[in-house]
């Protein structure tokens, strides 16, 4: 080759270089509008979104497409392109010869890289855009594997109306993903590009089938007669082309944080996905108008998200359909006092059958009640959680501190979120704060992993973030209580939670604005919520009635394994306690053992009663008793020998609520007349106008009687309880009036502030 050859060949290779970075194919680029598919975890379409140009298209890899497909294609539209270098000259003189000899267009000539470069620079189907077409394929070949060009084959071919791709076009049309094609719809998506509106299996079943026979023809050689003999038997059907919308809002929510990507893979499991949308929607019916819905599973090994509804009906816009309330932030109830006793065990402040008082209390002016409006007296940790009584936690919480309470759930992962400048203050575990149904299944996790909480994790790729929320000790105690009440209730009643395998909590804000349920099994963490995105209340509406029956189907749904053995972790034992000191039994003289519980402790320390918040003194005191009466002496004023008799305090507030039996070994005797004027912790309040053992009438057929209730003494309110339910609170000195319509007996206790209290037992005839 001459010298001059070489370089005109030099300088035309350069120039060729040159006008291919100035006048580069139009691939698409990661910046370019694209359409977006969010997929389950084994390749369901969840939603699709189009590109600019209202385009569906699902992405996918070669090694997603069937091989029958892939065989098809290239047997079909060019079995030479694992060999040309984008443009075929046989084929194209073959065309240009069928189009000389017979008039027209027999076969294009194109190969899969020309027709790929068609569809990213369309051109006029003339010589010159032909001539553009090569140059294109060329073009693709020097930037692309072959590999990259069949994929963006498989991505873009058009397959009729809005649809582009084998994916989508197999999603739409067949209703399975392109992995799973049979040998006849592999050959009717490969030919459906040919002429997309014309052959559209949903519009022109018999021109798809003749067209799909065409194909199937030409792969006799690859697949064998018989097998192709089979495919020609099977009949077009294909479905309405629809949208894909399977938790929407979850995919919508995916496509925001993720704008970039062409496919979003989730970890969403699209069966459970389905089961869940179906369980809210079979509960539309019983809801009022404008009331929403939404729930959250989460597998607790690995924090993945398996199933999302982020609102009832995705279709009612009445119920807010587009307003997630897995993300929005609201009251949580009484969600948070599994926390609270899970971190109180931590601390040392209680073991879980720690003595608390359910009766009215002020905590600096602050007076909680229980949702049922009474009150129960003397109660057990284990008992005060199962019941979710108010007025225990807030006991507990004063005790921790409310302030480091929310620094400690923060710490675990688990933000609430104040109104404006405010402090965390004791409402925080009646639902004085807002937090979300995402945040609460994560913090939950914890009491299935060992008093880890996480995040949930929406696609595989997501870092799993763990925070230690409470040792794994009091994970255990604090599960074992809400699914079986603890060790007391597993002895009386047979462990009825334990069989279940679900240990939940519900909650529900103030007005019945929020209805919620959140729990775990060994497998799963589940949160439902119910109410009004607005905000509007819902009278009747709470957690107990109305969310954990969701919650329960939920996971009787998505739940069927039984639940495994679970051995307490290092560091939790059980211990015989006694009230009202709370301490174990064996360190205690029989006589200061009132009531002896079976109690998990952690640690081995069982705590002591939290200290009595209305009267100061020892737990334990030293009473003195008349040698001969019995009677309560005190030396100066004991007449004759005085013996000295330990005694155990209950807590002042509780003492009008010890039973009969309790009260005759629990509190002292009567003052001897020598001693009548000691001023006893109980004295300074005195009920008049009834009195112990009276017995009230009713005249005939008339009214119930009412009777005027009143009390000398005391301090600021007075607080009224008949046989344990609080009726009503009036200033001291001041009178209620109370009817009594049912025959029986009744205790009528008052009580002030300062845990002075008096209490009569009358009957009604």
């Amino acid at each position: 080759m001459s010298r001059r050859l070489r370089l005109a060949l030099a300088a035309a290779l350069t120039l060729l270089l040159v006008a291919d970075q100035l006048f580069p194919p139009p691939l698409p680029g990661r910046a370019a509008p694209h359409a977006q598919v969010v997929l389950a975890r084994d390749g369901t379409p969840l939603r699709a979104f189009p590109d600019r140009t209202h385009i569906w298209r699902h992405p996918v890899r070669q090694d997603e497409v069937s091989p029958r497909y892939l065989e098809a294609l290239i047997s079909y539209e060019d079995r030479f392109f694992r060999w040309h270098p984008g443009v075929n000259p046989l084929a194209l003189l073959r065309a240009a010869g069928q189009w000389a000899t017979s008039g027209r267009v027999v076969s294009g000539g194109s190969t899969l890289t020309m027709q790929v470069a068609r569809i990213l620079d369309p051109t006029p189907r003339t010589l010159r855009g032909k001539l553009r077409q090569m140059v294109r394929a060329l073009q693709l070949e020097l930037r692309l594997s072959k590999r990259e060009i069949l994929e963006l084959y498989l991505g873009y071919a058009p397959m009729g109306g809005v649809l582009e791709g084998v994916e989508a076009a197999s999603r739409a049309y067949l209703g399975k993903p392109a992995a799973r094609l049979t040998e006849a719809e592999a050959a009717l998506l490969t030919v459906l590009p040919q002429a997309p509106s014309l052959l559209r299996p949903d519009r022109y079943p018999e021109r798809a089938r003749a067209a799909r026979d065409k194909v199937l023809a030409r792969m006799a050689r690859h697949w064998g007669a018989e097998r192709v003999r089979d495919a020609r038997e099977e009949p077009v059907i294909a479905q309405t082309v629809r949208e894909p919308l399977l938790a929407p809002l979850f995919a919508e929510r995916l496509r925001r944080e993720h704008p970039r990507r062409p496919r979003v893979e989730t970890t969403l499991d699209a069966g459970m996905q389905g089961m869940v949308e179906q369980l809210l929607a079979s509960r539309l019916s019983v809801l009022p108008p404008r009331v929403s819905m939404a729930a959250l599973v989460v597998d607790n090994a690995t924090l993945e998200v398996l199933a999302y509804a982020g609102s009832a009906d995705f279709g009612d816009e009445s119920r807010f359909s587009h307003v997630d309330m897995v993300r929005a932030t609201r009251s949580p109830g009484s969600t948070l006092k599994p926390f609270l006793y899970g971190l109180a065990l931590d601390e040392g402040l209680i073991h879980s059958e720690s003595l608390l008082a359910d009766v009215p209390q002020s905590f600096a002016g602050y007076q909680p009640g229980n949702f049922q409006a009474n009150f129960s007296g003397p109660v057990s940790v284990s008992h005060a959680l199962q019941k979710s009584l108010n007025v225990p936690a807030v006991e507990v919480l004063d005790r921790l501190g409310p302030q480091r309470f929310v620094a400690q759930l923060r710490r675990g992962g688990l933000r609430l979120e104040l109104p404006r400048g405010a402090v965390p203050n004791l409402s925080v575990i009646l639902g004085g704060a807002a937090t979300s149904l995402e945040g609460l299944v994560g913090a939950y996790s914890s009491f299935a992993r060992g008093g880890i909480a996480a995040r949930p994790r929406y696609t595989r790729d997501a870092p799993l973030e763990e925070t230690r929320m409470m040792s794994a000790g009091a994970a255990f105690i604090v599960r074992d209580i809400l699914e079986s009440g603890g060790p007391l209730a597993r002895a009386v009643e047979g462990g009825v939670g334990v069989r279940r395998g679900i240990a939940f909590k519900t909650g529900t804000s103030f007005g019945f604005r929020d209805a919620w349920s959140v729990g775990v099994s060994d497998r799963l963490t589940v949160g439902v919520w119910v109410g009004r995105p607005d905000g509007t209340p819902n009278p009747g509406f709470f957690g107990a009635n109305i969310a954990a029956p969701l919650l329960i189907d939920v996971f009787s749904a998505v739940d069927g394994a039984p639940p495994g053995p679970r051995v307490p972790p290092a560091g939790v034992t059980l211990a015989k306690i006694c009230w009202p000191l709370g301490t174990r039994s064996d360190d205690l003289p029989a006589g200061l053992c009132h009531e002896q519980r079976t109690a998990w402790i952690l640690n081995g320390a069982a705590p002591p009663t939290l200290p009595d918040r209305l009267r100061g003194g020892a737990a334990r005191y030293t009473d003195h008793r008349d040698a001969d009466s019995g009677l309560r002496v005190r030396a100066g004023c004991a007449a004759g020998e005085m013996r000295a008799v330990e005694m155990a305090r209950w807590p002042a507030a509780l003492e009008p609520w010890l039973d009969s039996a309790t009260r005759q070994h629990a509190l002292p005797p009567a003052w001897a007349p020598a001693c009548k004027d000691a001023v006893a912790p109980e004295a300074g309040l005195k009920i008049v106008g009834v009195s112990e053992g009276e017995t009230i009438r009713r005249a005939g057929t008339g009214p119930a009687p009412e009777l005027r209730l009143e009390a000398r003494g005391g301090q600021d309110a007075l607080t009224w309880l008949v046989n344990g339910v609080h009726v009503g609170r009036v200033a001291a000195g001041r009178t209620l009036l109370r009817k009594f319509p049912v025959a029986g007996p009744y205790r009528i206790t008052a009580m002030d502030d300062a845990g002075r209290f008096d209490s009569v037992e009358i009957s009604v005839r």
